[in-house]
């Protein structure tokens, strides 16, 4: 049995705990006497309590974040309960910050803040040790990467913002993922920690120095993950373009060894996209770059507002570039409720992101997260959130409750029409020519009305629910309306179309059957707005 179990809850099944994962390749000696074990929010605390007592650790290690404090406040209240001899220590982005403040911190034993990787190893060895730290709350210093040749540590290439003079080595975790976490979790991987941005809403922020794992020793992690057969990359780092040298060096390295299947995620800094990058981006077949791009808002006065630096004539430029000489994947964000942002002024950035063709613009929320700076706004602005995770914001100054939660439904039912992939050819029927935000809220406001809720539709239900809106409330022809519906279920690999079409559509259209995608293995929504574009740029025959 482990004398530490090192667990979290996952926001699903499919996610890995990359954090549990650093932490147990930086034990040392302590690995052999260490598990790890995983769940996820799904799952009930006191069933994870039965699982993980049932290994009899010493030390329990809990990963806390913003999807499963609720969850995990419980299950630490329970352990302690029950087992009051086992020492439990937090750790993660949600205990890091206002830890006076949280019930699972004064319930837990410590709490290590910032990055744990190697202070977890050493407050675990004292314990065993039977010399246990006096602090409760416990404040982990930046480590950085190191080489050592006698073990699998990197070397640290340190950016100009590095201000610490610590040097500590960092192992790799990359080793641990298990041939079932290959074949059903999500592979989470960095080449760099830290932002050098100042943006008062995100956690990022507060991350400084960014740190570079070296180029030749990560590309080395890398190639053993893809012997042993992943083939879908999710890099966590928040500005991956932010080194021109070591971008290009990953992305050459991934083409070189490109098969059909292989996707890579990266979340890129909008208006940083310099000729360098251009060459080696477009070289990549379309469909296995997916870039995460982090808009926000267009409106400058409250870019300024929140400290966000950001080109938006860049940003132009370089999406227009991405969308129509490359194969990328484009999902930009935009964010509801920044301090002093009406309806309006959303609604024109909105439209003026739609303009730019991504193929997926992710509507969020904004949220109060702990330790940010964002809360000096909530005075001036009327900023109110709510106090139960996630925190998002409930109302502010410019945006009144009621409007608030018209946009939580309507960033839900774009998710479902737009960004699903499901309706490609139909969505753009809404506006024709008019605002796309100003239609789609229309939309928004029309489906919950008629189904009363935003969660739990039926694909064919809402398609059927799409095409009464088009033909009834828009007045759209329903032949063609007809046809876009039932040629979007065709490239979405469905086997039939729903019967409401058949009376609507061609004799042709329905002997034509389902159409295959040619790019196998990716990610479901990705590769029906891959069918679709494909089919665009593929004459009829």
């Amino acid at each position: 049995m482990p004398d530490i179990v090192l667990t979290t809850l996952n926001a699903r099944y499919a996610h890995s705990a990359f954090g549990l994962r650093y932490l147990m390749a930086n034990l040392g000696h302590l690995q052999d006497r260490a598990a790890i074990a995983e769940f996820d929010i799904s799952q009930r605390p006191v069933d994870v309590l039965e699982a993980i007592l049932a290994r009899s650790p010493r030390i329990v290690g809990v990963g806390v974040y913003i999807w499963n404090i609720e969850q995990t406040t419980r299950l630490v209240a329970d352990l302690k309960r029950v087992r009051p001899d086992i020492t439990v220590i937090l750790g993660g982005p949600e205990v890091s910050y206002e830890t006076e403040e949280q019930e699972i911190v004064r319930t837990a034993d410590y709490v290590i803040t910032g990055e744990a990787d190697l202070r977890f190893a050493s407050v675990c060895e004292s314990i065993l040790a039977g010399t246990p730290p006096s602090e409760k709350v416990i404040a982990s210093a930046l480590p950085q990467f190191e080489h050592k040749p006698t073990r699998s540590l990197l070397n640290v290439a340190v950016a100009e913002l590095d201000r610490t003079s610590e040097a500590s080595a960092v192992a790799l975790p990359y080793d641990l993922y298990t041939d079932e976490d290959i074949k059903q979790r999500v592979i989470y991987v960095e080449a760099s920690r830290g932002c050098p941005f100042k943006c008062e809403f995100c956690l990022s922020s507060l991350d400084v120095p960014v740190r570079n794992v070296p180029t030749d020793a990560f590309l080395a992690s890398m190639q053993r993950l893809l012997d042993r057969g992943v083939r879908q990359f999710k890099f966590v780092d928040r500005t991956f373009n932010l080194n021109l040298n070591i971008s290009r060096a990953i992305l050459d390295f991934f083409r070189e060894r490109y098969t059909p299947g292989l996707f890579l995620h990266f979340e890129m800094i909008p208006d940083r996209l310099p000729e360098a990058l251009r060459a080696p981006i477009a070289a990549f077949p379309p469909g296995v770059l997916q870039f995460e791009v982090g808009i926000q808002s267009f409106n400058e006065e409250i870019c300024d507002r929140i400290s966000r630096r950001q080109d938006a004539a860049k940003v132009e430029q370089n999406l227009r570039w991405l969308r129509a000489e490359t194969g990328v994947h484009v999902h930009a964000d935009l964010i509801v409720g920044l301090p002093g942002e009406d309806l309006a002024s959303f609604g024109r950035g909105f439209d003026r992101l739609v303009d730019l063709g991504p193929q997926e613009i992710q509507v969020g929320i904004l949220k109060r997260l702990r330790g940010t700076p964002i809360v000096r706004h909530d005075g001036p602005f009327g900023m109110v959130y709510s106090p139960h995770a996630p925190y998002e914001i409930l109302q502010t100054g410019a945006i009144g409750f009621a409007d608030m939660q018209r946009m939580r439904r309507f960033a839900r039912f774009w998710d479902l029409v737009a960004n699903s992939g499901n309706f490609a050819g139909t969505t753009p029927m809404l506006w024709e020519g008019g605002s796309a935000f100003q239609a789609f809220l229309r939309l928004s406001d029309w489906l919950f009305e008629r189904l009363g809720r935003n969660h739990a539709i039926a694909l064919g239900a809402l398609a059927e629910r799409l095409f009464e809106y088009l033909t009834e409330s828009l007045g759209r022809d329903r032949k063609t309306v007809a046809e876009a519906l039932w040629e979007d279920v065709r490239q979405g690999g469905r086997r039939d179309g729903p019967d409401f079409l058949r009376p609507f559509v061609s004799e042709a259209s329905l002997a034509q059957g389902r159409r295959t995608v040619t790019a196998k293995s990716l990610p479901a929504r990705q590769e029906r707005h891959l069918a679709r574009e494909l089919k665009r740029e593929t004459p009829a025959t």
